[in-house]
């Protein structure tokens, strides 16, 4: 089942500062959870019977909800849905949903797990640049609250290679 993915736009940069949308906020060192990135996407089925398409539409729209959830503040709620996204294995979209995912899990002092997430969504050999850019600043997260500042630093420059927009905070 082939789907094409088109990345449509960031949704949103969470900087726990207060800061929400595009701006560009410099990151604090004394701030206690650093921003999370999310990126939305619409998906365009080509040639799938219509029960993919209900399961890559059902997928999409728990992944979109996490999003939702997850600029909300309810990082409990989005990790939930983006796990029910993923439980519907639409292969396509797991790379943007891991990459999401992984930002999740940093709002909620998982980074082990958001770095595995992160890897994951590296991982795939689709061209998703906006997702892996997502996923490397997600990841650089990550490995600044383990201390593994060397890691991060190469993590965050990876995704402003990708992005321009995503000023490393470190």
């Amino acid at each position: 089942m082939k789907y094409l993915l088109f990345i449509v736009f960031l949704v949103a940069v969470v900087i726990t500062a207060g800061c929400v949308g595009g701006n560009k906020v410099p990151w604090v060192p004394s701030t206690p959870t650093p921003g999370i990135m999310y990126t939305t996407v619409v998906g365009v089925p080509t040639s799938a019977p219509s029960s993919g398409n209900d399961t890559f539409d059902e997928a999409n729209a728990l992944y979109s909800q996490s999003v939702d959830l997850a600029n909300a503040g309810n990082y409990v709620k989005a990790l939930k849905a983006a796990d029910d996204a993923l439980a519907l294995n639409v292969s396509h979209l797991v790379p943007v949903i891991q990459s999401n995912r992984a930002g999740i899990l940093v709002m909620l002092g998982r980074n082990t797990e958001a770095i595995t997430a992160a890897d994951i969504a590296l991982a795939s050999n689709d061209n998703l640049t906006t997702a892996f850019s997502i996923a490397y600043f997600n990841k650089g997260n990550a490995l600044k609250n383990l201390g593994r500042i060397d890691e991060a630093k190469a993590a965050y420059a990876n995704a402003y290679k990708l992005d321009k927009t995503l000023v490393p905070p470190i």
